[in-house]
């Protein structure tokens, strides 16, 4: 119903993708100009139309970062509460050391004020917490902000005390005749020795990020008017920056003063434009797509869904438009279809995206280049191995692409930035997702891919199999017509794989009357010998519509049940319809009743594996098989088929009939064993 529900069903999808398209796509006026640093600027006079503020390259600015950063100090915090802390604990212990060790209690008041004497001049001038990455290697003390009672003052390092050059001052200053009274006050002043200038990492970070965020980050002013570049000049680097910064100051006033509308309508015009292209290649190239519109969907659907990955990533600024992986589109169709629908729809995205990309020439150039590697290097996927290699190949072509550009924008290796090059390395890794997507796709449109058709020729296949067992005779025929029509639709030119799963099916009908089939019968006796020659012709046709009917039952692809309904064309089933006229001359005769339903073949494959089939089943009544009987044979099977019009719907030349003749004698011959006299033929 999908399929055939109306012609112009396929117009309204491609309106609607369309309209999807365009309405997610960034609604304001593109940037006229494209330029490269090192090149020579090919358009006319450019002149601001007006005045803007030239920005700071992004190394400039780096720059500019990190020597504001450097000049702003570490913030630390006095703590002057911690003193009386100190000062309470180190007056208790130090009464209770007094009394453990038996001093004189009449000494005890002087050394205990001299101690705390001490003590508090050391926690007035500060004790410091050093902080190793404020150090500078030729430098252990620097310049730091002190912060007291918020009020700020700069101070170095060295004007402070540490705890070690704390202890050492107290150790020089307090002096005692007894040395045990000494060693006691100074351990115990060492254990109450602590900073009191602590690092305010937080707040250091609010001031650094504040510094940092007030620098500007433009230097100087185009005026309105003013000569940005002449005609046939080259772009160097102050020019090229004067051009950055005309471009974000066009977009960011165009996205307020331009109609939207407009740009919408802009939109619709090329979008529309380049998706009618396409419909007009299908219409004249694919008709047989354009006829399907489910086919058609999945094609619309791929474009659309591309399209739209490009505008969210836009839309998200993500660092690099290069991380979307556009070599997925020509890698699935060129599975799912042809090589030339896969190139034509990969150019239409790509000249569609470089409307909304920066650098729309190199950016189109890196994508056509790698589309058509991955192209080429997926001819026919028959092993999961291809999908890596191809892989492989677009990273080659991606970065041969990368370091020409490179080149020729630097002209220097040295002035290359790899890490540039990291979002096509993920684009690359995205592309194996095509391997998934194509079963998807499969599954949903009811297309069928070589890798399908693979698993179908599998003769372990559950149907191969029961045909195997139940017609044993039947599968040993659908064998040889399949290497028969392979070998032929290989030398002239078509899908060998479509091929061999319909050769190998064409016949799977007969699983439901095998003995009926001469090529399953083990005995002299026929079953049709007790049967009317009417209802005999009926039991042989029957298996046609009988294989349908059990391939659909299996969900097989109606690509390989093409087969099954034209491999006996609309011929009659000519021994009984013979033996009837013989037998029965005075009876009127239905030709009908002996004539297969048709349809003819319609292609290269159906019609090649129509002439496998007639020629090998003929073959099987050969008595003696020579060089000469095949030889006949195949021309008397190839001419009758003719003679009937069976090939009337098929792309196949004479010169291809000529070759078929050949492969199909060459092979027979093989098969039948039969010796060419090679004397003879010099």
């Amino acid at each position: 119903m999908y399929r055939k529900y109306s012609s112009n069903i396929k117009y309204i999808m491609m309106v609607l993708s369309v309209l999807i398209i365009t309405v997610f796509l960034p609604k304001q006026p593109r940037f006229r100009y494209e330029f490269e640093k090192g090149t020579i600027w090919k358009n006319k006079d450019l002149v601001s139309p007006f005045s803007f503020a030239i920005l700071k390259t992004n190394p400039q600015v780096t720059i500019d970062k990190q020597d504001a950063l450097d000049n702003v100090l570490p913030i630390y915090k006095l703590n002057r509460e911690l003193f009386n802390a100190v000062e309470e604990a180190y007056l208790n212990e130090f009464d209770v050391k007094w009394r453990t060790n038996a001093f004189p209690e009449n000494e005890r008041p002087g050394y205990r004020q001299s101690a705390l004497k001490l003590l508090q001049d050391i926690y007035n001038k500060g004790i410091i917490a050093i902080n190793i990455k404020h150090q500078k290697s030729n430098n252990p003390n620097y310049d730091f902000s002190l912060l007291n009672n918020n009020i700020s003052k700069t101070v170095n390092t060295q004007d402070v005390f540490t705890v070690q050059s704390a202890l050492a001052y107290f150790k020089n200053n307090f002096k005692s005749v007894n040395l045990k009274i000494e060693e006691v006050v100074e351990n115990l002043a060492e254990d109450h020795l602590q900073p009191n200038i602590v690092f305010d990492e937080k707040l250091t970070a609010v001031v650094q990020n504040n510094t940092v965020s007030s620098l500007s980050t433009t230097r100087g002013m185009v005026q309105k008017g003013e000569l940005i570049i002449s005609k046939d000049n080259v772009i160097d680097d102050e020019v090229y920056q004067k051009l950055l910064s005309f471009k974000e100051a066009y977009e960011a006033q165009t996205k307020t003063i331009g109609d939207s509308k407009l740009v919408y309508l802009g939109q619709i015009l090329l979008v529309g434009f380049i998706v009618s292209l396409l419909m007009v290649f299908l219409k004249l190239f694919r008709k047989d797509i354009f006829a399907d519109n489910r086919q058609l969907s999945l094609i619309l659907l791929v474009i659309t869904t591309m399209l739209l990955a490009l505008t969210w990533a836009i839309k998200l600024n993500l660092p690099s438009i290069y991380y979307i992986p556009f070599c997925i589109v020509p890698i699935i169709i060129r599975i799912l279809f042809d090589t030339r629908l896969a190139l034509y729809l990969h150019l239409l995205v790509v000249l569609i995206s470089g409307f909304f990309v920066a650098n729309s020439f190199e950016f189109v150039f890196y994508q056509v280049t790698s589309g058509m590697v991955a192209i080429y290097s997926i001819r026919n996927l028959i092993k999961r191995e291809q999908l890596l290699l191809s892989a492989l190949f677009i990273l080659s072509a991606y970065f041969v692409s990368f370091l020409g550009i490179a080149l020729l924008r630097e002209g220097s290796l040295t002035q290359i930035e790899w890490m540039n090059f990291v979002p096509f390395i993920v684009s690359v890794l995205l592309s194996l997702l095509a391997y998934p997507l194509i079963y998807a796709f499969e599954k949903m449109f009811g297309i069928t891919s070589d890798v399908a058709l693979i698993e179908l020729t599998n003769t372990n296949n559950k149907l191969l199999r029961e045909l195997a067992f139940k017609a044993p005779g039947t599968f040993q025929h659908s064998l040889q017509v399949a290497n028969l029509a392979e070998a032929a639709i290989f030398k002239i030119g078509g899908n060998s794989l479509l091929v061999r799963a319909g050769a190998l099916y064409h016949d799977i009908g007969k699983i439901e009357n095998p003995q009926y089939f001469i090529e399953n019968q083990n005995t002299a006796l026929s079953p049709h010998d007790k049967l009317p020659y009417e209802q005999s012709a009926q039991i042989i046709i029957k298996h046609v519509h009988k294989g349908i009917e059990i391939t659909r039952r299996h969900q097989l692809p109606e690509s390989v049940i093409d087969f099954i309904r034209t491999h006996h064309g609309n011929t009659r089933v000519d021994y009984f319809y013979q033996s009837f006229l013989k037998n029965s001359p005075e009876k009127f005769v239905d030709e009908n009743i002996f004539r297969y339903p048709g349809p003819i073949p319609f292609s290269k494959e159906t019609g090649v594996l129509m002439l496998a089939d007639s020629v090998e089943a003929a073959s099987r009544s050969l008595k003696n098989p020579d060089a000469q009987s095949i030889n006949d044979l195949v021309e008397r099977i190839i001419d009758y088929k003719l003679e009937q019009n069976q090939l009337d719907n098929c792309d196949i030349t004479l010169k291809d009939l000529e070759t078929i003749k050949l492969i199909f004698k060459t092979m027979l011959m093989s098969i039948y064993h039969v010796r060419i006299d090679y004397q003879q033929t010099l």
